[in-house]
């Protein structure tokens, strides 16, 4: 089978919907039974030879967002009749809507239309249109939890089925060990020292990371060694944040030492006395469930997917909820039996994740966007296992 996936939206520092799109990558590649060819942007190739060495390049995308998006649909559809897929898996969103081959799209959560206010408004416009049209003409809507394909189906009229694909996690990279000595060393070139509390995302508005901040203000005073490490860049409305920060009265204990490469990210998680990840709404949530892999405690929100991906090995607040947020961190903190319940259920339940089964289930929804196109009948949505 031979499948063309576009990696051209995958920045220079992947986060989210760019760390699923290298392990779908990388995964299918390794396949005897795939033949995976790659669009990347022009100026891209040498990290995707070494990240898919089994895969074929085809440089074309231009490197700008804007051309990029606009080349989709203007070039996409020839790409596709000079490459001749079986199948064109598109894992952002957005797809060629004229392509003629049988087409999988990765739809990763609704917030452009749940929550507009969380995105610059010039992406709002443009994803809007465009994820409605790719939702109607894919032959395979890939999402990574049930709860984001019960949204896509509630508001949109769909031609294909929806098949629901968990997320895998990288158990060599996220997993306890005993011996800090590494992690410490990287930590301390970003100046982490323990004890400490780690959030790592992009610095955007669906994070909430001022909620997070008026968490750790209420519980620094019983806890004065502790710090908050803030990771991750910075992302559209970040100014929220900062503002947070500066009218705490405890920003001299919160670190932002920014983007953070994978094997600082695992030290940083492994090492911490408890992660936070208090996202207002996830379609799926990947840093939970590396946070799990990594044997820390864990606490994130309920109402969206994060409780299908964390179960009950993790601690669940309300969203928005500064006070709840503070109890349960404390919660963490102060109760030693707590901590070790969460500390062994985490990678328990992280196990049931892998990119293996992840990747199995991509290959089946190939066939399935293959067989729809074929028969041309729709369907109301499979779960896969993943």
């Amino acid at each position: 089978m031979r499948v063309l996936l576009d990696v051209s939206a995958v920045p220079a520092r992947p986060v989210g919907a760019g760390v699923y799109t290298i392990a779908v990558a990388r995964g299918v590649a390794d396949r005897s039974d795939v033949d995976l060819h790659l669009v990347t942007r022009r100026a891209d190739t040498t990290r995707w030879r070494e990240l898919a060495p089994n895969a074929e390049l085809h440089a074309l995308a231009p490197n700008r967002r804007p051309t990029r998006l606009a080349w989709e649909q203007t070039a996409g559809p020839r790409v596709a009749r000079r490459i001749r897929p079986d199948v064109w898996h598109s894992p952002h969103y957005t797809m060629p809507l004229r392509a003629t081959v049988p087409t999988v799209v990765a739809m990763h959560d609704l917030t452009f239309f749940d929550h507009p206010e969380w995105h610059e408004r010039s992406k709002v416009v443009y994803f809007r249109r465009m994820i409605a049209a790719a939702a109607h003409r894919a032959d395979v809507i890939v999402t990574g939890s049930n709860d984001a394909a019960e949204g896509l189906r509630t508001r949109f009229q769909l031609r294909g089925e929806i098949v629901v694909i968990h997320h895998g996690v990288d158990h060599g990279r996220f997993a306890p060990t005993l011996d800090d000595t590494s992690d410490l060393a990287l930590l301390a070139r970003h100046g982490v020292a323990r004890p400490y509390i780690a959030f790592a995302s992009t610095i955007e508005p669906r994070k909430d990371v001022p909620t997070l901040v008026r968490a750790f203000a209420r519980i620094a005073v019983a806890h004065p060694d502790l710090q908050l490490v803030l990771a991750g860049g910075d992302g559209w409305g970040v100014a929220e944040a900062r503002a947070a920060i500066e009218k705490s009265g405890v920003a001299t204990r919160i670190l932002r030492p920014g983007y953070v490469d994978n094997a600082t990210l695992a030290a940083l998680f492994r090492r911490a006395e408890v992660i936070a990840y208090p996202s207002l709404v996830e379609g799926f949530g990947m840093p939970a469930l590396e946070a799990l892999a990594s044997g820390t405690p864990l606490v994130t929100t309920s109402g969206s997917a994060l409780e299908e991906v964390v179960g009950d090995a993790a601690l669940l607040v309300p969203p928005a909820d500064p006070d709840s947020l503070a109890r349960a961190l404390a919660t963490v903190l102060d109760d030693a039996p707590v901590a070790a319940r969460l500390r062994a259920a985490g990678p328990a339940r992280a196990a049931t994740f892998t990119w293996a089964r992840s990747i199995d289930a991509h290959v089946e929804a190939y066939l399935r966007a293959i067989g729809h196109r074929a028969t041309g009948r729709g369907g109301l949505g499979t779960a896969v296992p993943g």
